[in-house]
């Protein structure tokens, strides 16, 4: 044999060798090795998951009232790989075609099914794949366009401008048109569209206890794949604090498609439900919290503010009745956002003035350094050794009750200076100044209740500056007054209830701890409700009928960003409570810069007759009895 050839032979031979070696190789690596990757791959051109939204939890008042509930809708979402792939597409035409023989009618489903094969393959032999599609496209178009409230040109347009390959073309459609829509898509085998179950949120009084309740917004998701999904969680209020609770778990539909793109039916273990949330019941009373805001409403137009809070708390257990900051905003359409989501009752830090004067007076009364009828000079200046404590309204020999009636701050200081600073400040936290309070409310502002370095910062502490107080702490410290003594967690939400009505979880009382004795608290009443009485700071804040306590407070206002104070601005507050034998509630009143000229921009001429109106239609719908005679003039009225 000729050693040449037979030299070529073996080369030939070894090519051959090598390259089957390397497929052999290649379909070993495939079979074996990237066998898990290419089933997934493979797996996710045919396999889709759909989310199937959980319910979100309601928030009803204390008496079940519905604030906020649950509308379900729908997404419709357009997928470009399905939309655009001409074997997919061949099925609405080949449906279209089908549908308009005079036979299809009379034929069975099993029938029909193999008509749309049928006309499915002569659709793919004779037409172009990008004809199937534009048809196709245009099919959808037709369809759809009008049930989705979008013109044809408008949808068209839509989907072949956008890059992505999945991508929502309406939101938000009521599960009503949603389900026509999903029945135009499956009767006619449109291909490329699918349908994302949602829930949107509606509040029932989009205007009542705005800051209170909060919202919901949507929060985008993308999958491995790319794929964009939206669903919902609460972004302020109790609809973010609580969110875990009325979120809920979301549920899955799995489905799969066979080689010629028709979904395949699925399996039982295919389908996971959705776990609804859990309904939140506040501790507010809808009924209070109206009249509240309507109160303060009037009260600010009339008083030409547009700042504000009013917090009534109840000071046996810490249930906040009603919470009302202004300005606010409509919970549906979300205007002034911006502007007016600030949450002023437990956001807002100011001095708080004389409404501060409790704790000397309380702490005095504890340590057993005075008693109710102890007499102290109270001069008008007092001048200590580098600053001067003044007040221009009272003074001389006063008792410890008339220092609170006429709210004397060289009293106050020298109740406080007796205490020491050590022990005094050591109740100033203990009535929960310069921490959060704990309210089940996200955003929540601890104030400062620094211990000051300076004498003159510790006498200006005792009548209401130096310190940072919000209006929930304001609230919360007046119903250790109010209560037996104790410092309590403000709640705002009183039950977790499942959608069978079965309790989950009850938040009781709690207790920060015991601040001052109930004989003090006792005492410190007594003293308070001369407050409103002939002679105080708050006779403008008294109630027909009943015996009401309460403290006044007026403080220049601090400029935040140059620091000292803005003369001819103030922030008056009143904070009271009644009846004063056994005080069914406490209502904190604040204001932040009335610029009316009709009044003395004082709390007791402010801040006080708001709560007097607000206190007297509460009573009522609290159906309190009255504890004192009421005058025959306001008796015999209409």
């Amino acid at each position: 044999m000729n050693r040449a050839f037979q030299n070529r032979c073996i080369v030939l031979c070894l090519v051959l060798v090598t390259l089957l070696s390397a497929l052999s190789a290649r379909l070993v690596q495939i079979q074996l090795v990237d066998r898990q990757r290419y089933a997934a791959s493979s797996s996710k051109a045919f396999h889709r998951v759909e989310r199937i939204t959980a319910i979100r939890g309601m928030i009803v008042d204390r008496n079940e009232e519905p604030i906020a509930k649950s509308i379900p809708v729908a997404s419709v979402f357009v997928d470009k790989n399905h939309l655009m792939d001409p074997k997919l597409a061949s099925f609405g035409l080949a449906y279209m075609a089908a549908s308009t023989d005079q036979e299809w009618q009379n034929l069975s489903a099993e029938d029909r099914v193999r008509r749309i094969y049928s006309v499915r393959g002569a659709i793919l032999t004779r037409e172009t794949p990008d004809d199937i599609v534009q048809k196709h496209l245009a099919r959808v178009i037709s369809l759809l366009a009008r049930p989705l409230g979008l013109r044809r040109d408008e949808m068209r347009a839509t989907i072949e401008n956008n890059r992505g390959k999945w991508f929502p073309i309406a939101k938000d459609i009521p599960d009503d048109i949603a389900e026509r829509l999903r029945d135009i898509v499956d009767e006619n085998y449109l291909q490329g569209i699918a349908f994302e179950n949602s829930i949107k949120r509606w509040y029932t009084n989009p205007n009542l206890a705005t800051h209170l309740t909060g919202f919901t917004g949507e929060v985008e998701e993308k999958s491995e794949t790319g794929k964009i999904s939206y669903h919902m969680a609460g972004r302020f209020g109790i609809e973010s604090s609580e969110e875990e609770f009325l979120a809920g778990r979301d549920g899955r539909r799995e489905h799969r498609r066979d080689s010629r793109g028709m979904i395949v039916p699925g399996k039982a273990s295919s389908l996971l439900p959705p776990r609804a949330g859990l309904n939140v019941k506040l501790t507010i009373d809808l009924g209070m919290q109206a009249i509240v805001e309507e109160e303060l409403d009037a009260g600010l137009a009339e008083y030409k503010a547009q700042r504000g809070a009013v917090i009534v708390m109840d000071p046996k257990t810490g249930e906040v009745l009603a919470m009302v900051s202004r300005p606010h905003f409509n919970l549906n359409d979300k205007k002034d956002l911006a502007e007016s989501s600030f949450n002023y009752a437990i956001q807002a830090k100011y001095e708080p003035g004389s409404t501060i004067k409790i704790i000397p007076t309380a702490a005095a009364l504890e340590e057993k350094l005075v008693t109710p009828t102890t007499v102290i000079y109270c001069p008008r200046f007092l001048q200590e050794n580098r600053f001067t404590v003044r007040d221009g309204h009272s003074g001389g020999m006063l008792t410890f009750e008339q220092i609170i009636q006429k709210s004397n701050n060289t009293g106050c200081w020298k109740l406080a200076k007796q205490l020491g600073v050590k022990r005094y400040y050591s109740y100033v936290h203990g009535f929960g100044f310069g921490a959060r309070s704990g309210i089940q409310l996200s955003g929540e502002n601890p104030g400062t209740a620094n211990v000051p370095k300076l004498p003159v910062d510790f006498s200006r502490s005792s009548y209401g500056y130096f310190i940072g107080v919000t209006p929930i702490q304001m609230a919360t410290a007046y119903c250790v007054i109010a209560g037996d003594g104790r410092l309590l967690t403000p709640r705002i939400v009183k039950e977790l209830v499942a959608n069978d009505g079965t309790v989950v979880e009850e938040y009781p009382a709690e207790t920060r701890g015991q601040v001052i004795s109930p004989d003090t608290a006792r005492k410190m009443r007594d003293a308070l409700h001369k407050v409103t009485q002939l002679g105080g700071t708050a006779q403008k804040a008294t109630v027909p009928g009943y015996k009401v306590c309460g403290k006044t407070g007026t403080a220049v206002r601090h400029d935040p960003k140059l620091g000292g104070y803005i003369d001819g601005t103030y922030v008056v507050s009143f904070a009271g409570f009644m009846p004063a034998d056994d005080p069914a509630f406490v209502c904190y009143v604040v204001i932040d810069d009335p610029k009316t000229t009709e009044v003395k921009r004082y709390g007791g001429t402010i801040a006080a007759p708001i709560f007097s109106k607000i206190a007297t239609r509460l009573a009522s719908h609290m159906n309190l009895t009255p504890t004192e005679p009421i005058p025959d003039s306001l008796a015999k009225s209409p």
